[in-house]
């Protein structure tokens, strides 16, 4: 049987991306490459959709004020979510959450708004009964943004704290698009050692052994 493995360094590196990327809130300002910029973009393009419909749309963000209102409507979104964990919890997990930094908005050197396309009706290939598959398609392209940056040692934090309506209207999107991420994207001072809600303490992650299952559904709780 022909191996078509890579040699074993270029594994290592894969696997090593994969385990140390991290979802960043903590920026410095130092400017993007563009053609780093670029190479993360087309990693991106590279992604695999459903269907080849490439649903993903990409907003840079350039515009000084554009971005300070987004940050408004996250911000306005934080507190309204942070209302809904009181709610479902308690006010001590509220407290918790808003002394969370849930976003680098302000500070990181790249802002790109990453969006479902319109028309997404016309394209059936592979979702006629999982409509979904467009967000699937459109999260794996983000991944990929995600593992080229840390490669090119740069920070990515995915932002889903938003009103995807009043962001919509914000960015004149036409009817049917929908925008799924803000991504802040830069240069940061070191990488979490742990993803930042395991290391505050917000939660802690479960192993794989519980996601894993054999010819049938085995509840773990």
């Amino acid at each position: 049987m022909q191996d078509f493995s890579y040699p074993d360094h270029e594994k290592e590196a894969i696997y090593r991306v994969i385990a140390e990327r991290r979802d960043m809130r903590h920026f410095l300002p130092t400017p993007v490459d563009p053609e780093i910029l670029t190479k993360i973009l087309h990693a991106a393009h590279h992604a695999p959709s459903v269907g080849l419909m490439q649903p993903w749309r990409f907003i840079r963000i350039t515009d000084i004020n554009t971005r300070r209102q987004i940050h408004q409507l996250v911000d306005k979104e934080r507190v309204h979510t942070a209302q809904a964990i009181g709610d479902h919890e308690n006010t001590a997990r509220m407290a918790e959450f808003l002394r969370l930094k849930v976003e680098g908005i302000l500070e990181c050197g790249e802002l790109i708004v990453v969006t479902l396309c319109d028309k997404r009706e016309e394209h059936i290939f592979g979702r006629r009964t999982l409509p979904e598959m467009d967000i699937a398609s459109v999260s794996c392209a983000i991944q990929n943004m995600w593992l080229a940056s840390r490669a090119e040692g740069l920070g990515m934090g995915w932002v889903s704290i938003f009103d995807p309506i009043e962001l919509g209207a914000l960015l004149n999107m036409p009817t049917g698009a929908k925008p799924v991420a803000i991504l802040c994207l830069g240069h940061v001072s070191s990488f979490y050692k742990e993803p930042m809600l395991i290391e505050t303490g917000w939660k802690q992650a479960k192993p794989l052994a519980d996601m894993v299952m054999e010819n049938q559904w085995k509840s773990t709780e």
